[in-house]
């Protein structure tokens, strides 16, 4: 896979891909621009060697031509970012952007309006991806969060250019990655959290052959707690999967992993802030009450572990970590990994909530790597071909 590292962009018009699909407030103010700080290094190399970006990406979800995802609203701080002026033209394909294209002058940027507009997009329709090839000389995939996606803008178009290249983003996101994969230095600790243990499966599979150390929090953990014979309330659980989990824990026991699940619960009555709450052990929440986080014995055990690791990798929340009363367990965790960063671990944080947890903390500079992408990198590491990447191969 070739790099925009390997490229003199002079005189060139390059098309980039990039995951401008950001956070908006009601008054369309970006409120997150870690999406478009990291697109920056790529988009200035292109312009310090004296070429063009022409800049395509989504939005949101819209269905057909709708104002309110219109990447106009992000003109602005991209200019501010970046520290150039970006360009904006309200069309993605045909004449319009064309004469757009066209007028662009060497260190300058354009941004194409909303991919998703079309539903050729998504489809990865060839047509469509042929009338965005006319927009750039060179193509550039650097929207990561969108690789594992065979879209027309993230994988069909690049078989219309002779040179295909990974940007900046990309390449970290591999590059990244694969110092957990490819045997980091141990201890190496994966944590996981999130909702569902389907939505995990196939790379706490994929860990179990690097990993020493396997945290399991958020709602998946119930799910081990019922199969083990635990009483968990009201609390999630997926049912078609508890013979699953045990059999998941004899692997970790014969490849000698250690899968570490929560000691206590908090529980609460109500998924509110202001609910009625109480702490119990694992496998003994009564009817009526639900696990919405980790509780303190169990923070204290996580927090140790993780803090003795030279390797953390941290994908999904420890409980309900968008309700403040539920957070603490999640806070705590992006706390340890940050001093086991600063201890001389390498932290890999695998985008989502995980990302946000850190980000919203401050820590986004205090740990070695957050990743832009969360489907994305739970792909790469469950060991999937990303048709974004394999594009770029080709």
């Amino acid at each position: 896979m070739k790099t925009i590292k390997d490229f003199n962009f002079q005189g060139k018009k390059a098309l980039v891909r990039v995951d401008f699909n950001v956070p908006l407030d009601a008054d369309f103010n970006v409120t997150d621009t870690t999406r478009l700080k990291a697109a920056k290094p790529t988009i200035i190399k292109i312009l310090e060697d004296g070429g063009s970006a022409v800049l395509m990406s989504h939005l949101g979800r819209p269905k057909g031509v709708d104002a309110q995802f219109s990447l106009k609203h992000i003109v602005k701080t991209a200019s501010e970012i970046l520290g150039v002026e970006v360009k904006f033209v309200p069309a993605t394909v045909g004449a319009e952007a064309e004469a757009a294209v066209a007028a662009l002058e060497p260190g300058e940027v354009l941004l194409l309006e909303n991919l998703r507009f079309f539903a050729e997009e998504t489809k990865g329709d060839l047509a469509f991806s042929e009338q965005l090839s006319k927009l750039g000389d060179v193509y550039v995939n650097d929207a990561f969060g969108t690789a594992h996606r065979a879209h027309a803008s993230t994988t069909i178009v690049a078989q219309f250019f002779q040179d295909k290249l990974a940007g900046f983003v990309i390449e970290a996101e591999l590059v990244n990655a694969d110092k957990v994969l490819k045997g980091g230095v141990k201890p190496v600790t994966a944590i996981m959290g999130g909702a569902k243990v389907s939505d995990k499966i196939l790379i706490i599979e994929k860990l179990l052959d690097v990993a020493d150390n396997i945290i399991i929090g958020g709602g998946m953990s119930y799910t081990f707690a019922k199969a083990e014979g635990g009483s968990i309330g009201n609390s999630l659980c997926q049912n078609d999967l508890l013979d699953y989990v045990l059999e998941l824990e004899a692997k970790a026991k014969a490849k000698g992993v250690k899968l570490i699940f929560p000691i206590d619960n908090l529980l609460g009555d109500a998924f509110s802030n202001d609910a009625n709450t109480q702490v119990v052990l694992r496998g003994q929440i009564p009817d009526g009450w639900e696990g919405f986080d980790i509780g303190p014995q169990t923070i204290e055990l996580f927090s140790k572990i993780i803090k003795e690791s030279k390797t953390v990798i941290w994908n999904g929340p420890m409980g309900v970590s968008e309700i403040p009363l539920y957070a603490t367990g999640t806070i705590e965790v992006a706390k340890a990994v940050k001093e086991a960063t600063e201890g001389g671990a390498f932290s890999l944080i695998g985008g989502g909530d995980s990302a946000a947890a850190i980000n919203n903390l401050g820590f986004g500079d205090d740990v070695s790597y957050v990743s832009t992408g969360g489907g994305a990198l739970l792909e790469y590491m469950e060991g999937k071909e990303l048709p974004g990447i394999a594009a770029l191969r080709a």
